[in-house]
């Protein structure tokens, strides 16, 4: 089984955890831009992160045999502090780097007018760029935000088949095919999807443009998430062409789109910055 895990916070996790989703199947990954957990006070914070996202990340991956990309953006989160929102001035600068393959995540967290304003302005960024992007649909109040996303891509120079909309549910999920986006489930111990879930989801509704993901960050989460539901699948009767449809050739599809994936994986020669990961035996 092969796997592509479309959304994971890799920078949350221990190089045990790329160690595991190798052995699970995972070849390749992709690394939203996200909140972590206490407030940056200013726009030099993220340039710090993504600027470890294309450097320190894939070398770690790498020494693992895992394609590491990322995907640059303003969280939703975070575009409400108007310390953060000068950052948006700066992302074309990193928006152009090759192992940026998208602009994300982006999209709600409270629904507010300056989510609207920063989700506006980063699709037009991905639009620019020639660059699909990973939309943030709310944890609460769902189908509301869901509607609210839609419009705005609707509005936005943006193709909707160039737009994975992600933390989907049974709620959510009819009308975001209907929009003609793609289609994301994250899988959560507790919260969220759960693989069982998201099987029923994939009866009703097909393995086409829909990606699965872990979601992994630094809460209670789980980075093999996505091998557990390649396995449900076929517990449920899916074949193992559907699974790699699931997992593995929808991701590269969508994220193929800027024309930036690159799969193979060349081990690192020496070591980041004066680091390599490795301790005793390097």
């Amino acid at each position: 089984m092969r796997i592509f895990d479309p959304h994971i916070h890799m920078t949350s996790r221990t190089t045990d955890d790329y160690e595991a989703m190798y052995a699970a199947g995972v070849r390749a990954l992709v690394e939203p831009s996200f909140w972590l957990g206490q407030p940056r006070t200013s726009p030099a914070a993220f340039l710090d992160y993504f600027d470890a996202l294309l450097g320190w990340e894939p070398h770690r991956a790498a020494q693992y045999g895992i394609a590491h990309h990322c995907a640059i953006a303003l969280n939703p989160k975070e575009a409400n502090d108007p310390r953060c929102v000068p950052v948006l001035d700066v992302l074309p600068r990193y928006l152009v780097k090759d192992s940026v393959v998208a602009v994300g995540e982006i999209g709600y967290d409270s629904q507010t007018p300056a989510e609207d304003t920063a989700l506006a302005a980063q699709l037009q960024l991905a639009a620019d760029h020639a660059l699909p992007a990973l939309v943030h649909t709310p944890h609460r109040d769902k189908l509301t935000g869901l509607r609210r996303t839609i419009d705005v891509v609707r509005e936005s120079a943006l193709r909707p088949d160039h737009v994975l909309l992600d933390h989907l549910n049974e709620t959510t999920v009819a009308e975001a095919r209907e929009s003609g986006c793609w289609l994301g489930f994250s899988v959560y111990p507790d919260t969220k999807m759960d693989e069982e879930r998201t099987v029923a989801v994939l009866k009703t509704y097909g393995t086409e443009k829909v990606l699965v993901n872990s979601a992994a960050d630094w809460g209670r989460s789980d980075p093999l998430k996505t091998r557990r539901v390649g396995e449900a699948m076929l517990a449920a009767g899916f074949d193992e062409d559907d699974v790699d449809q699931v997992l593995w050739r929808n991701p590269v599809a969508f994220y193929g789109i800027g024309g930036r994936l690159r799969l193979d994986v060349t081990p690192p020669q020496g070591p980041h910055e004066g680091n390599s990961v490795l301790r005793g035996g390097e």
